[in-house]
Parts: structure tokens; sequence; C-alpha cells
């Protein structure tokens, strides 16, 4: 399942890649990529929400909402 995580606190590339590494290495995501100017990162998991919050929280984020992607551009 695709999802989008908004959060906050994400101010570069450096805090990107760690959001990313953190979520990568739960077991059920396929994949993770973020972007630091729009605040959010895209998942690929099938994970309930809650594991998702923690790991990212974990990571140093305040998260804002999670949602279900919704096409090719979010």
């Amino acid at each position: 399942m695709k999802k989008v995580i908004e959060v906050a606190g994400m101010c570069c590339a450096r805090c990107a890649e760690r959001a990313e590494r953190k979520l990568r290495l739960l077991e059920g995501v396929k994949g993770a990529k973020a972007n630091f100017k729009k605040g959010i990162i895209f998942v690929e998991s099938d994970l309930p929400d809650g594991e998702l919050c923690v790991c990212v929280t974990e990571a140093g984020f305040e998260v804002k909402q999670i949602r279900l992607r919704k096409g090719i551009f979010g």
C-alpha cells in the first residue's frame, strides 16, 4: 500500500536521507522516498500507520498526517 507521510522538522537533504533510511530498516517497508522541500515522505508498506508514525518520530520528525497516496503525484 502506498502512503504519504506529512512531517514537520525536515529541513535539508540529510534529514530526508535519515527519514528514508530509518523507514527502510523496518520489516514490511518496500520503499521510502522523502522530499524535504515539501515535508513529505512517500512510503510503500503494509504496516499500520501507528508503526510508521513511531519510526518517523524516532528519526526526529513530527508526523502531521498519514494518508493513502492517490495517483502518480500524490
